[in-house]
């Protein structure tokens, strides 16, 4: 057999690189139809995380706007619970003062009456008060409002109680006013 010409040669050479291209032209062409759809696919399954991240957003805003309202509804609550017998006391006291001329004597007996109600109302809620006299003065508990030289108490000790100290529950809610001895 003959050595084929130099110009065979090369157009064989030319269509055996073609043919050998048109393999990875087709495989290049697939892969190239592999990564969009794999592009699409992931910008599908981005825009349905996207619309799941908006969806989860708003029921997220509903609900805090839910959770504020039932807050103030139950604050409100709370605070008509408490004022309705705080009218009543209020209602005890005007009759009182308006009975005030008759007697002056019932009058006391009406305002210590209302003074326990009052009271009753309070505990009722857990507020309680708290012994100061003679005890020793405990800044956690009492304000000094003033101090007494000798005033029969050891120095140190509450001999006067100026207002009241108030308790809900464990926690104080205001410290007794209290005059302490020096």
């Amino acid at each position: 057999m003959k050595n084929p010409k130099p110009e065979q040669n090369h157009a064989a050479q030319a269509v055996g690189i073609q043919l050998c291209e048109a393999p990875e032209a087709a495989e290049s062409q697939s892969e190239t139809e592999r990564l969009k759809e794999e592009v699409e696919r992931l910008n599908h399954e981005l825009r349905r995380e996207h619309e799941m991240y908006v969806r989860n957003l708003a029921d997220f805003d509903s609900y805090r706007r839910r959770a504020e309202r039932e807050r103030t509804q139950a604050a409100q609550e709370g605070k008509r619970d408490l004022i309705l017998p705080l009218l009543e006391i209020m209602d005890d006291l005007d009759q009182a003062l308006q009975r005030s001329h008759d007697n002056p004597q019932s009058l006391a007996v009406g305002l210590r009456a209302i003074l326990r109600c009052l009271e009753g109302l309070l505990a009722a809620e857990g507020v309680t008060t708290f012994e100061s006299l003679g005890k020793y003065f405990n800044p956690l508990l009492h304000e000094a409002v003033g101090a007494v030289d000798g005033g029969g108490g050891e120095s140190g000790t509450v001999i006067e109680e100026v207002s009241r100290g108030w308790r809900l529950g464990d926690e104080l809610l205001r410290p007794a006013r209290v005059r302490v001895a020096q």
